[in-house]
């Protein structure tokens, strides 16, 4: 029965969180240091989305050699400004070919 009430716990949170955010004033969400908050959070937490998935195995660390040489290969196809559908395909390549290789 917790898991439920955590589930439905986590739903109303969920919605109010996004009431609050439709019936925030303008003047608010309009404000520079809110707007530089809105576009800085996203690509931080999808970092450290990427950055975990990249080194991490369930609960433990991992130097997983083929996953770190595709997020390698993936920061040089967006430091050479690639479309980003092309730094997935690097990345993904790149990360095939060394695990065909059997590295890691």
């Amino acid at each position: 029965m917790t898991l439920w009430a955590a589930v439905l716990v986590t739903g109303v949170g969920c919605y109010l969180l996004k009431y609050a955010g439709l019936s925030a004033p303008r003047a608010l969400l309009e404000h520079p240091l809110v707007r530089r908050f809105a576009l800085a959070v996203p690509v931080a937490l999808l970092a450290a989305l990427i950055a975990l998935q990249t080194v991490a195995d369930g609960n433990r660390l991992v130097l997983d050699l083929p996953r770190l040489g595709g997020m390698a290969a993936a920061v040089a196809a967006l430091l050479l400004r690639a479309p980003f559908l092309l730094v997935l395909v690097v990345a993904a390549a790149t990360t095939a070919v060394l695990r065909a290789l059997g590295a890691g």
